[in-house]
């Protein structure tokens, strides 16, 4: 059949605000121009991130009910480690609230003034903790990955030459650890392929790295793997996934996001000393070992939530909604990081609006004009939340000025995803209105989140 339907039926609703334009201006300009600070009742359709904005199964809701909510030893907390070792592999699960409190506690024991961190494509709370403690977040991303008008199977690969460069340039005793972002979403969602992955971890040995996952999206990476990498094809999503971690030595994950839940993380780890020092630190700053600052009942939800990303069924519809949004743009005209990634659509603020300059946050003017059109939210990804100003003062911008539109997983039906189409190809119509802004608050670390803008 050529119609993807959802691989499930609707039991319950929530209604979604419908609301004004004479409203959206208003709302839009107390909340700074920043879409963090929009009230979610102001918003119809919520693209600012698929972090924690699942629709639960009813098996899930069903495991609420079941959770154990024992301090010590919860029988909810066994069934949640005994999901992520068999997926992972790993000896020592450390539950967390979410995945920033796992990049919390690993960069607390890690990461120090004159330590470097070398990944395919740090994320914005990873850099940010990594930069809290002193240490210095260096991305290695391949050339291809970029570069948002071509198409690449695996364009979230970490580029070996330039991590082979970096640790020669740095010193092996002052790389304690490599990341690998599976999938980068820094990059649009995309791919990394088991080839990198395997050569990753082989330039890691040979130093003697430890190679850890930022895995909040490895289920997503590995149907990308079976759809897109010879001798892939006849393996399940969990074997490849399974062989994935293999190459690792530790992980964190925001469980928000292939965990299928509205909370929960983990950081696991092979090292026992390493391992010792996490759970101190997770004891002294989020809870006791078997829950780590998550209701027991979300750890519930969580094991049934791994066992269902596993779904090539769900998979396959999940990708496939992004990609239908994607090709509905690219057919508008509309232009978008190309291939369409996992998680989300993201739009090339750079040629959607290169009038403006990056210190004048293209990709921001953007997606305030699809909240004011639409009431559809969503995140920039560039120079506000990457930017930096050297030491002299001048503004530098990363390679990409992105808007994302992060498709919460099992929410919207089709109808919305052709009304998120509408919105974006209607802004992009009306492109040659936008204006630059300027920040008019802003904090040290991850700006993004609080900053406060106006047009100039």
């Amino acid at each position: 059949m050529k119609t993807l339907i959802e691989p499930f039926k609707i039991k319950s609703i929530e209604e979604i605000p419908i609301t004004t334009r004479e409203q959206r201006e208003r709302y839009l300009a107390n909340a700074f121009y920043n879409p963090f600070f929009l009230r979610s009742e102001y918003v119809t359709i919520d693209l600012l991130t698929d972090s924690g904005t699942t629709a639960l199964s009813s098996k899930q809701w069903a495991g609420l009910m079941d959770g154990d909510e024992a301090y010590a030893g919860s029988r909810s907390y066994y069934k949640f480690e005994d999901a992520v070792k068999e997926i992972t592999g790993l000896k020592h699960i450390i539950p967390t609230h979410q995945g920033r409190a796992a990049e919390k506690i690993l960069f607390t024991i890690a990461a120090k003034p004159g330590i470097v961190i070398p990944s395919n494509s740090h994320f914005d709370t990873t850099r940010g903790n990594i930069e809290y403690a002193g240490a210095e977040a260096i991305d290695n991303l391949v050339d291809v990955g970029s570069k948002p008008e071509v198409e690449a199977p695996f364009k979230g690969n970490m580029d070996l030459e330039k991590l082979r460069k970096l640790i020669l340039e740095k010193g092996r005793e002052n790389i304690p650890l490599c990341m690998l972002t599976v999938t980068n979403n820094t990059s649009g969602g995309q791919p990394v392929s088991m080839q990198n992955i395997r050569e990753t971890k082989a330039l890691c040995k040979e130093f003697g790295i430890p190679l850890f996952l930022d895995a909040c999206r490895f289920a997503e990476n590995a149907y990308f793997i079976k759809k897109r990498e010879p001798g892939y094809e006849n393996k399940s999503i969990k074997e490849i996934a399974q062989e994935m971690f293999s190459y690792c030595d530790g992980a964190t994950m925001s469980a928000k996001k292939d965990g299928l839940s509205n909370t929960g993380g983990f950081l696991a780890l092979n090292d026992d000393a390493m391992a010792e020092q996490a759970k101190v630190l997770l004891i002294i700053t989020e809870g006791f070992l078997t829950y780590g600052g998550m209701t027991r009942r979300d750890l519930e939800a969580l094991a049934q939530g791994f066992e269902e990303v596993l779904n090539e069924n769900y998979l396959e519809y999940r990708i496939g909604q992004v990609k239908y949004l994607g090709d509905k743009l690219l057919e508008a005209g509309v232009p978008i990081l190309q291939p369409t990634g996992g998680h989300a659509v993201y739009l090339d603020a750079k040629r959607f609006a290169p009038h403006i300059a990056p210190e004048n946050f293209p990709g921001q003017s953007v997606l305030c004009e699809l909240y004011l059109i639409s009431g559809v939210r969503a995140v920039e990804i560039g120079s506000l939340m990457f930017g930096k100003a050297d030491t002299n003062g001048n503004s530098q911008s990363p390679e990409m000025e992105l808007v994302r539109l992060a498709i919460p997983r099992r929410v919207y039906t089709k109808s919305h995803i052709d009304y998120i189409a509408e919105a974006c190809i209607e802004t992009y119509n009306n492109r040659e209105k936008l204006r630059g802004m300027e920040i008019t608050h802003e904090v040290e670390y991850l700006r993004h989140f609080t900053a406060k803008l106006k047009f100039i």
